[in-house]
C-alpha cells in the first residue's frame, strides 16, 4: 500500500496547453504523456475549450467540484456532475467540452489500451462499509471529505484528494468521517 497525499501531486500544463492537471499518480514512475501505461490526474476545468487528444488510450472522467461539464462526442453529448457515475470514452477522440454553469475540477482516468483497462467506480459514503476489490491494482481516492481504510494489519486515513495505491489487498473496510465520496479505480493488465 502506498499514500498518495493531495500536497505531493505534481502539476503540469495539459497536452494541448490549455490548462494545467494535477498527477496524482503515473505508472511507470516518471512517464510522460506518450509513455504511461496509467495515469490518475485531477484538473481544474475554467473555461469551455477541446480536450487533448491521447491516441490509444481510454480515458473516465468524474466532476468532483463545480455544477457540471458537458462533453460533445463526434456521436454524443453527455453532461457530467457530481452525482453522475464516472464517463468513459476513447482519447483518441475528439471531444470538446462547455461548462454548466462555472468552473469545475474533474478526476481523469487514462490507460494504454494495449496494456492494461480499468474501471471506476463512485461511492457515496455516510456509513462504514465493506469494498472488495479485483484488479491488479486500485487506486483509492477521497472526494469532499476524509476516510478512514483498514486492511487485517494497517490503518489509513485519507483527507480529501488524497489516495492509496493497493496492489496486494482484495477487502478493507471503509469509513467516512462524515459523508464522503470514495472513487474507486481498479487497474488490470492484459
Amino acid at each position: 500500500m502506498r499514500i498518495l497525499r493531495a500536497a505531493a501531486y505534481r502539476r503540469m500544463p495539459w497536452k494541448n496547453g490549455g490548462g494545467e492537471t494535477i498527477e496524482m499518480v503515473v505508472s511507470p514512475a516518471g512517464a510522460s504523456f506518450d509513455t504511461f501505461d496509467w495515469r490518475l490526474s485531477m484538473a481544474h476545468v475554467g473555461a469551455p475549450g477541446p480536450f487533448s487528444l491521447f491516441p490509444g488510450i481510454d480515458r473516465t472522467l468524474s466532476v468532483i467540484e463545480g455544477h457540471g461539464l458537458t462533453l460533445k462526442l463526434p456521436e454524443r453529448e453527455v453532461t457530467l456532475d457530481r452525482q453522475t457515475a464516472p464517463f468513459a470514452f476513447p482519447g483518441d477522440v475528439a471531444v470538446d467540452s462547455t461548462l454548466v454553469d462555472g468552473p469545475i475540477d474533474d478526476l481523469n482516468v487514462m490507460t494504454r489500451r494495449s496494456r492494461c483497462h480499468h474501471r471506476v467506480q463512485r461511492l457515496s459514503l455516510a456509513a462504514s462499509t465493506k469494498l472488495a476489490l479485483s484488479g491488479e491494482i486500485a487506486v483509492l481516492v477521497a472526494i469532499g471529505g476524509s476516510v478512514e481504510l483498514a486492511t487485517g494489519s494497517q490503518t489509513v486515513t485519507l483527507a480529501p484528494k488524497d489516495a492509496l495505491e493497493i496492489n496486494d489487498v482484495t477487502t478493507l473496510t471503509v469509513t467516512p468521517q462524515g459523508t464522503a465520496d470514495l472513487f474507486v479505480v481498479e487497474i488490470a493488465f492484459g
